[in-house]
């Protein structure tokens, strides 16, 4: 995991950006980088920019998936992992270990860098950014149908999302504004995805002050078998996320004010 501390209140996390594995994994791993890249979310890293709190994760889903309960943190049938052959026997147990102390790691870390956080500024909001493909199951399919693909879905599901509408609905509201090549981006709430792990240990472990949102972006920014990128749509997509985040800021600043002094 690369961490960059700030002052908060938004931490912008990049979980599956990486690519990277151990050694000793890649000795047993059947996947090539492409196949692989193609399941990873490429990219997603740079948008963590948009906020001076940034979690970026280094090693590939393939090695270790921190967004899965830890019991299913590795993949290890094809029935975990989209129907792909990960690997080319049976893991080594002490391997498996190994990767578990990387999972058991980064859940330390995190609850330091998110302690720390609620401790400076009470609620904060975490945006747990991912990406999806659209185009299956060959480079020639048609694109996945819009309507059941929006091109951002963001997760609530994990939350207590009375608590917080005000913050959930700014974040929405503010990403459907957005100037998107003269038209809005399609931004819908808990379609196909609704959170992983991670954001449902971020409100089961900050359960008054947590708030995470699990995002997904349609590959619309890259071409998702080859691994091209479309820089201006995934400078665009970046600028809609900072959008986000001031309005995030001040609705975070309004619950801070209501919440002071109260048993929450």
């Amino acid at each position: 995991m690369i961490a960059i501390q700030g002052t908060g209140p938004v931490v912008a996390a990049a979980i599956h950006a990486g690519h990277n594995l151990r050694k000793e994994v890649e000795e047993w791993m059947a996947l090539d980088d492409k196949a692989r890249l193609r399941e990873e979310d490429p990219y997603t890293d740079a948008w963590t920019s948009v906020a001076d709190i940034r979690i970026i994760g280094e090693t590939s889903r393939f090695e270790l998936d921190v967004n899965r309960q830890r019991a299913h943190a590795i993949y290890l049938t094809p029935e975990e992992a989209w129907g792909l052959k990960v690997w080319k026997g049976s893991l080594p147990g002490d391997l498996i270990e190994c990767s578990l102390k990387k999972y058991d790691a980064f859940y330390r870390e995190a609850t330091k860098i998110l302690s720390e956080l609620q401790e400076r500024t009470g609620p904060f909001v975490v945006l747990d950014l991912h990406s999806y493909n659209q185009i299956r199951p060959d480079p020639d399919s048609p694109p996945a149908d819009p309507e059941l693909n929006p091109e951002v879905i963001v997760g609530t599901s994990n939350m207590d999302r009375k608590r917080w509408a005000p913050v959930v609905d700014r974040l929405i509201g503010n990403l459907r504004s957005f100037d998107f090549f003269g038209r809005r981006l399609d931004v819908r709430e808990n379609v196909k995805w609704t959170g992983g792990a991670f954001s449902q240990w971020i409100h089961n472990t900050f359960p008054k002050y947590g708030c995470s949102f699990a995002i997904e972006f349609k590959k619309i920014f890259m071409n998702e078998w080859t691994g091209e990128l479309f820089p201006e749509k995934h400078e665009a997509i970046g600028r809609a996320l900072r959008h986000a985040v001031r309005g995030l800021t001040q609705e975070l600043k309004n619950l801070k004010g209501k919440w002071v002094g109260k048993d929450i």
